[in-house]
């Protein structure tokens, strides 16, 4: 595998002195295409900071999406962790334990009901009837422009959404940037037309619940994460805002894009299949979180030289 095709949207390496001293963190893989070198990459860094520092890490198979569900991409989730030798502390064992255990699809009450405790709680959200198309029209950059705020629509599956309301000069600060979440993200959805809940609703949850004090996500989820935040201060949670954000620059394609999950050049699943092996991703992570000193070829590589600049460091004392 050639290494020309990997560029950044940031080249600089994460700043980890703000990562708690004992990570609670996850890994949030869907069901719905096969893991890239991005996700591969993800995962490599996230695994990494929680094993160097003794933290806790829980699998979490987002699959809210039911439509999208593919049963060979969920058995590829498994066998693309363990070829990256990846383990976890909590969460499904494989394919049929999260059928039997783990299903996120499963909870589509629990989080309807905590929508409509929202709604009762903070009058914040509202029914929306406009398609994405419809949007754009009036819309270029597709930031919602406010249409149904006012209308006093009551929701009907297949016709209606739920979004929730982000006033003007909302400021959400993650990490060092502060973010107008209107401006910037507009009235976001929660509830879809298909009657499942967003992700935004479902993945927040979830992580409020499971207690988790590190998130690392690509750069490009920045807005998502300040949407989240805010949904979780209208939820009044407390856990969720003081979680560390860590965004990294994106793994780029040869012709500059992101990539996507579909079955190509950089799905784990092909490059496992013509022989290949984690090292590229491995060295990938490695140049994410700033290791350049020593040959690093496996994700125990990665998690051995994080902890000894943890200890060059003195950012946590080890167990």
């Amino acid at each position: 595998m050639q290494e020309t095709f990997i560029t950044f949207e940031n080249s600089s390496p994460m700043c980890l002195s703000q990562v708690p001293s004992k990570p609670v963190s996850r890994l949030a893989p869907t069901p719905s295409g096969f893991l890239h070198l991005g996700n591969a990459v993800n995962f490599l860094v996230t695994w990494a900071i929680v094993r160097s520092r003794n933290g806790s890490l829980h699998l979490r198979i987002d699959d809210m999406d039911g439509i999208r569900f593919r049963p060979d991409v969920l058995e590829d989730i498994f066998t693309s962790l363990d070829w990256l030798g990846l383990d976890w502390d909590t969460g499904p064992s494989g394919p049929d334990d999260f059928y039997q255990n783990f299903s996120l699809h499963k909870k589509k009450e629990y989080y309807r009901g905590r929508l409509q405790a929202l709604d009762k709680m903070r009058r914040k959200t509202f029914v929306c009837r406009c398609s994405r198309a419809s949007i754009k029209k009036v819309s270029p950059n597709g930031l919602y422009p406010g249409t149904c705020r006012n209308a006093d629509l009551v929701f009907e599956p297949g016709l209606h959404a739920v979004r929730l309301r982000v006033d003007n000069d909302t400021g959400i600060q993650v990490n060092n940037h502060r973010i107008d979440l209107a401006e910037a993200f507009g009235d976001f959805v929660l509830w879809r037309k298909d009657d499942q809940p967003s992700y935004h609703l479902a993945s927040l949850l979830e992580d409020e619940e499971g207690g988790i004090n590190l998130i690392v996500r690509g750069q490009d989820l920045l807005f998502s994460t300040a949407a989240q935040i805010y949904l979780a201060q209208c939820f009044g949670f407390s856990s969720f805002p003081a979680c560390r954000f860590l965004h990294h620059g994106l793994v780029l394609g040869d012709n500059g894009e992101k990539l996507s999950k579909s079955r190509g050049a950089y799905a784990l699943k092909d490059l496992r299949q013509s022989g290949g092996s984690p090292a590229f991703a491995v060295k990938t992570a490695a140049r994410v979180l700033g290791l350049k000193h020593n040959p690093i070829l496996t994700a125990q590589d990665l998690k051995h030289a994080l902890i000894s600049l943890n200890r060059q460091n003195a950012f946590f004392k080890p167990a």
